[in-house]
């Protein structure tokens, strides 16, 4: 009994020797591996903070910078954890094959993300359009209330909110009613054959001078747009200031129905184009 407790004293400082010998020959590389992770992780918060002020003394957008500086955060941690590894000596091949494995598994599940992913870094590159601008696209109408890195939000004029995926909307055609200051509208009236046209324009430029907010450089316009079968159609041009283009449109249509109706000039309802045959 006394013979097997020794041994397994022996045996028990054996390990002990062991494992001390084993620290001791690998203290250099954990004691040079922690401070490679201390000083690199120092260092990546400097950098960090350093290119997060780069990109705000140059004005990029704040999606984009955010979303820029946080990648680059992510990247350097990740060589950091690699380089960190090395020095204990992991072999590191095996790991960065399992991370390139883990990637491509990964895109291939996420392709609709990915691709509204790049759509979204196109969109805050080329700027297309930016918050508060008034847009339409994918058969949507409304204002960008946020430039997110996957999705734009719209805000339509009831007041609904449309998240519009930013792959499809990079991909698409989009009209931009903020890009210009100013805008004209193309308004159209359909008055009866009996109406003498020449009258019916100088009406129609009266209302137009008589309205504020119609601009007079461009000058506004009245032309024929179409002859159907039942009306003259004419088409009515007025430019306006971007803010004012709705208000603007609709006293135009007011002003010219009600002066029409006291010329006695018949407003048509309904145009039925004319045959082909």
């Amino acid at each position: 009994m006394e013979k097997k407790k020794l041994h397994y004293i022996h045996s028990f400082a054996d390990y002990v020797d062991q494992f001390i010998k084993l620290l001791i020959d690998y203290s250099p590389k954990l004691i040079t591996a922690f401070i490679v992770l201390f000083v690199g992780l120092y260092i990546i918060r400097i950098l960090n903070r350093l290119v997060r002020r780069i990109m705000i003394k140059r004005e990029i957008d704040p999606t984009l910078s955010k979303f820029l500086a946080d990648s680059l955060l992510w990247a350097m941690r990740i060589l950091l954890f690699v380089t960190f590894i090395s020095k204990l000596g992991i072999e590191t091949s095996s790991f960065v094959a399992i991370l390139g494995a883990a990637g491509l598994a990964i895109g291939l599940s996420l392709q609709g993300s990915l691709s509204n992913f790049a759509g979204g870094m196109l969109i805050i590159l080329f700027k297309p359009f930016r918050v508060g601008d008034t847009i339409e696209a994918q058969n949507v109408i409304g204002t960008v209330g946020e430039i997110q890195i996957f999705v734009t939000k719209l805000i339509t004029a009831n007041n609904q909110t449309i998240f519009v995926p930013n792959g499809i909307l990079s991909n698409g055609v989009i009209t931009n009613y903020s890009l210009q200051k100013n805008r004209r509208a193309n308004l159209l009236f359909n008055v009866s054959y009996d109406t003498n046209i020449k009258t019916a324009k100088e009406i129609v430029l009266q209302v137009m001078e008589n309205n504020p907010k119609v601009l007079k450089n461009p000058s506004p316009t009245i032309v024929v747009n179409l002859l159907t079968d039942s009306a003259i159609q004419l088409a009515i041009r007025p430019w306006s200031k971007n803010e004012d283009f709705v208000e603007m449109s609709s006293d135009i249509l007011e002003g010219c129905k009600d002066a029409f109706d006291s010329a006695g000039i018949a407003v048509q309802p309904f145009v039925k184009e004319a045959s082909k045959e």
